[in-house]
């Protein structure tokens, strides 16, 4: 299993800090971050975060000492994304800065090509 060096994605330290937080759950033991797009949402697109188990068809990275799984066909919606943590009065969650999205919603999560 080979783990790629070149991550496609960047998490914000609070991002890094909420990820590294829900790891330590006892259900998300051994999963990966599975980082990826579905159709639908309001935009067109929406945004997959959550932990899963590796599929034949990911590829595997190590962003920041956090293991994730992107199928590689999700790339080209996903290069060059920051991902942030907000914890404040107005919004809670995390939030989606992305380079490639041509459009996007009120919610921040989801986008359109």
């Amino acid at each position: 299993m080979e783990i790629l060096n070149k991550t496609p994605v960047t998490f914000t330290r609070t991002a890094l800090d909420e990820i590294k937080r829900l790891m330590d759950h006892k259900e998300n033991s051994g999963k990966y971050l599975r980082i990826g797009v579905k159709g639908g949402g309001c935009s067109g697109m929406s945004y997959l975060l959550g932990f899963e188990e590796k599929t034949d068809k990911d590829d595997l990275y190590d962003i920041e000492g956090i293991s994730c799984a992107i199928n590689p066909t999700h790339l080209i919606y996903l290069n060059h994304m920051v991902i942030n943590w907000e914890s404040g009065l107005n919004a809670r969650g995390f939030s989606f800065n992305n380079p490639n999205a041509s459009k996007t919603c009120g919610c921040g999560s989801s986008f359109g090509v």
